[in-house]
């Protein structure tokens, strides 16, 4: 009888977690759109067409991005405080491919080390966003490399 009393308590708890994962309203994700591409964060890792992992070891990474202090001296800017946004920029389609951020490296994953400092760097970017973190922004222009290596066309 106590063990049906245990199981009867508890089932409630586990339907809070589990619904506690589910968003009732799911926010946007971070997006860039590349000409008639785009590319987007993964909701889920299994997802994700893309993988990329984030190191604190300068030495371990593929890849280097540098946090620029200036949208002029950065490679790809991201500046959302506009009221006005377009909706339609990044809307998901067929094409659209989804990139996770790992805890892991992965295979032949790029591996990122982001950093705030001047040194050497593949790719510069600045952020000033409500809706998308350093991270995210890193994650995404690494991701668009391998088929747009200058991210000219890149929009919100």
């Amino acid at each position: 009888m106590l063990r049906l009393k245990v199981l009867v308590s508890a089932v409630p708890l586990i339907a809070v977690a589990v619904v506690a994962r589910f968003e009732f309203l799911p926010s946007p994700l971070p997006c860039i759109a590349i000409g008639a591409d785009t590319l987007q964060i993964a909701s889920a890792p299994w997802h994700a067409d893309l993988h990329v992992s984030f190191t604190d070891d300068p030495k371990l990474a593929t890849v280097r991005v540098a946090v620029s202090d200036r949208a002029e001296t950065a490679d790809f800017a991201v500046i959302d405080d506009v009221d006005d946004t377009d909706d339609s920029a990044c809307r998901s389609t067929a094409a659209t491919q989804f990139v996770a951020i790992s805890a892991e490296r992965s295979g032949s994953a790029p591996v990122i080390y982001l950093s705030h400092d001047d040194g050497p760097s593949d790719y510069r970017i600045f952020v000033h966003s409500t809706r998308l973190s350093e991270q995210d922004a890193a994650a995404l222009v690494v991701s668009a490399r391998s088929d747009h290596p200058r991210l000219a066309a890149a929009s919100l």
